[in-house]
């Protein structure tokens, strides 16, 4: 990897971000499976470094809005008994995500299980990144409700949007959304702003997730074999998204409306996040002299 220019490799990451897959990016660009790989996981483990320390902070009463993306690992969670050589981590992989309402800027994710233990450290996430007191506007997961006492406690303003479906007789299919009949907002802590109380946001956000990670793709074969290059090629894409792709409503990237960021980034900088984590070469200091005789 190391030997590639970094021209060839900010292009790989310009492919992997746009959704190629990484057989098409080996006969593209003329290079193996194994250094797409490479790339693709020095990127991520720079990607959550930077954004691990960068994303925090944050001072204000945020508007944020959270929700949860399905994904799977290996296999769905109903054939994993089923198939053949699957990792402990095979089933499903439930993506928290929670976006700034005003800026866009994605403020906190984590990849786990739809369960309680999952949103508890995924709310402590979030709540290491405030500096001040949020309102936070979740779906009707139950899960939500202990996880935000148990980090915010009485600082924050915390409200529910429970949506119940139906599934109409006309709508036949397995893949047929079912529709919305009713819309509840619900007051769980402090006093929320009910008018601006959405998921809309977030909500569409997971479309831009999946539109523009493969790896989020239903009914495809692009699925992730294993978690960690799950969260590798998430923790790149969540980073071009954040510094590097502007918003049509901003008219820039969200780090650069929010002020964590002073110009817009470029593959070129992810590059050099790369390679500034990269270990040095381990080279001795001196040399013994060759004898000659």
């Amino acid at each position: 990897m190391n030997r590639l220019s970094n021209e060839k490799r900010a292009k790989i990451l310009h492919l992997l971000v746009e959704g190629t897959s990484m057989r098409a990016i080996t006969r593209l660009e003329g290079v193996g499976i194994n250094t797409v790989t490479r790339l693709m996981m020095a990127a991520g483990a720079a990607a959550w470094a930077y954004h691990d320390s960068h994303v925090c902070g944050i001072p204000g009463h945020r508007r944020l809005e959270c929700d949860e993306l399905w994904s799977f690992i290996y296999s769905k969670q109903k054939n994993v008994d089923f198939a053949k050589a699957a990792p402990p981590s095979a089933g499903d992989a439930w993506t928290f995500t929670a976006i700034d309402a005003d800026y866009k800027v994605i403020i906190s994710y984590l990849v786990g299980q739809r369960d309680q233990q999952t949103a508890i450290d995924f709310m402590e996430d979030l709540w290491y990144r405030l500096d001040d007191r949020p309102q936070i506007s979740t779906d009707g997961l139950r899960a939500y409700v202990p996880a935000v006492d148990c980090n915010f406690g009485e600082e924050v303003d915390f409200a529910q949007i429970i949506k119940d479906f139906q599934r109409r007789w006309w709508k036949d299919g397995k893949y047929s959304p079912e529709e919305v009949v009713t819309v509840t907002k619900r007051v769980v802590t402090g006093n929320p702003d009910m008018d601006t109380v959405s998921t809309s946001m977030v909500e569409r956000h997971n479309l831009s997730i999946r539109m523009g990670n493969r790896r989020y793709t239903r009914l495809t074969n692009a699925f992730s074999k294993r978690l960690d290059k799950h969260q590798a090629m998430l923790n790149l894409w969540l980073l071009h998204y954040n510094w590097c792709r502007k918003h049509r409503s901003l008219g820039t990237t969200p780090a650069y409306a929010m002020g964590l960021a002073d110009d817009v980034k470029d593959f070129d900088w992810i590059v050099e996040l790369i390679d500034a984590r990269a270990p040095k070469p381990n080279r001795p200091k001196t040399y013994n002299k060759r004898r000659v005789a």
